[in-house]
């Protein structure tokens, strides 16, 4: 018996069989309190190593050859700063974001920033300011320059999937006499300008705020199977260096600080400068935001599921198998898979394997990381054990699955549906599909389908879908097509 409500089983067809499992649950939207805290988003969620990228030849400075050719030299790029030079043409253009409370005046998170353009617009990470963004009325934010000074800034737009956001300094009050102030501002390196594996970067930023630092380190390509692209910085991020800016070696950005991967050196990432501009370019005429933006972000969160959803349905189908059966498994360009198990031994009373698959899909919205996809199995074998004694093992396993009950202030609890299904290669199978709602980005659902074969007297397999933050209608869609593809030699 499974960790959730069961319901009397019914011995139909697959399509009758999901209707009443996937029947909408009724779920509670009362609005909860939501917290967020951003400088937990720097753990980001393990990416590998990109592939290794043949470097690029070093850029060179003027000789007093070129100093005698003015065209040419008119025309050739400025020398190559070393880190300390980076750091002195980029400090007046760097800042750092605070976020505070109302109430207390105090930090609840901090991170960097830097300006855009010279009417005082800034670009950070979203999870800097995750909180301004769902919780104004609790919280305000502020950047503080390199020398100390202190400005209030407003929220112009958000991009919660590569986790940006855009800033204006606030302006003061209206004066004939004071002019509008204008900030130096970073310029962005144009798209017609890609960079080379082994160029250098700077990242820039005020890590732990202990002050404003530089590290360099080189540029090594996207992350591979990452579902939005990101940068394999080789160089050190740490905390608080989120949302400032990384250069290459003319003071262009190239990205902005994201993450870091915990357990390793110099594996950082960045979200490519094309973002930036997208963002500058949707946000830099908008009104300052005023309420929360619960509505924005369900709004983008609907859009990356829907993109999940069709890419994982319309990718090449691919499967794994164990023993007598096959199951099913991301595609290779979308997931990442490994395996352990037993090895067989005669004296073995069973044998098992075991495999996930993840697709590093999760955005940050500042209730948690959400849009995951993962695949989990377990498989069985068991020659030298009686029908009862196999049952009892792998029904233990099957009731041994974890299902979330009680809801908490950002979801409810879990409610399931329970049924024997068979699919389209008729092997039967015992499944439970369960669905949570977000409180308040409305008509998301965490979605967990669980399935066990059950055609055989000492061999199994055990399945476990989970995704989180999808719509009603692609829950249902997955849920169909992941029980559809479990098959078996002996159901054929």
């Amino acid at each position: 018996m499974t960790h959730c409500t069961s319901f009397p089983l019914w011995r139909n067809g697959l399509a009758l069989a999901l209707a009443a499992l996937l029947a909408a649950p009724a779920m509670a939207q009362a609005p909860l309190v939501q917290t967020a805290n951003p400088l937990a988003a720097e753990a980001a969620v393990p990416a590998p190593t990109a592939p290794p990228l043949s470097p690029s030849a070093p850029a060179t400075p003027g000789t007093p050859a070129a100093a005698s050719q003015p065209a040419a030299a008119a025309e050739a790029p400025p020398p190559s700063p070393d880190a300390q030079q980076a750091y002195m043409a980029a400090r007046d253009k760097l800042v750092q974001i605070r976020t505070l409370r109302r109430q207390t005046n105090t930090q609840s998170s901090t991170g960097s920033g830097f300006f855009v353009s010279e009417d005082g617009l800034l670009i950070t990470n979203y999870h800097v300011v995750s909180q301004l963004a769902l919780e104004p009325e609790r919280h305000r934010a502020v950047l503080v320059s390199v020398s100390g000074k202190e400005a209030p800034v407003q929220l112009l737009a958000i991009d919660v999937l590569h986790d940006l956001a855009l800033l204006r300094v606030t302006p003061p009050p209206a004066s004939e006499a004071a002019p509008a102030p204008r900030y130096s501002a970073l310029p962005l390196r144009p798209s017609s300008r890609p960079l080379s594996g082994g160029e250098r970067i700077f990242s820039l930023g005020n890590p732990l705020d202990v002050g404003f630092a530089i590290t360099e380190g080189t540029y090594n390509g996207l992350v591979q199977r990452s579902f939005y692209p990101r940068i394999f910085f080789g160089g050190t991020l740490n905390p608080g260096m989120s949302g400032g800016p990384a250069i290459d070696t003319q003071g262009r950005v190239v990205g902005v600080n994201v993450a870091k991967q915990l357990g390793a050196e110099q594996l950082s990432f960045l979200v490519p400068v094309e973002f930036v501009e997208q963002l500058l370019a949707q946000g830099r005429e908008a009104a300052p935001v005023k309420g929360a933006m619960h509505a924005e972000v369900t709004r983008q969160l609907m859009a990356h599921q829907k993109d999940l959803v069709d890419r994982v349905l319309s990718g090449s189908s691919r499967s794994e198998r164990y023993g007598p059966y096959r199951v099913p498994v991301p595609s290779e360009t979308l997931a990442r898979c490994w395996g352990d198990g037993r090895e067989r031994r005669s004296e073995s009373l069973f044998d098992f394997e075991r495999s996930q698959c993840r697709i590093d899909s999760e955005v940050f919205t500042g209730d948690g990381d959400v849009g995951g996809l993962g695949m989990r199995y377990e498989a069985y074998d068991a020659p030298r054990l009686s029908p009862w004694q196999f049952a009892h093992t792998y029904g233990s396993s099957f009731a041994n699955e974890p299902m979330r009950k009680r809801g908490n202030r950002v979801r409810t609890g879990y409610e399931c549906r329970e049924d024997f299904v068979a699919g389209d290669a008729k092997l039967p199978l015992r499944a439970v599909v369960c669905m949570a709602a977000y409180r308040k980005f409305s008509g998301l659902y965490d979605l967990t389908v669980l399935a066990v074969s059950v055609d055989q007297p000492r061999q199994g397999v055990l399945g476990r879908l989970n995704v989180s933050a999808v719509s009603f209608d692609n829950a249902q869609r997955l849920a169909r097509q992941y029980l559809q593809d479990f098959s078996s030699e002996a159901a054929q």
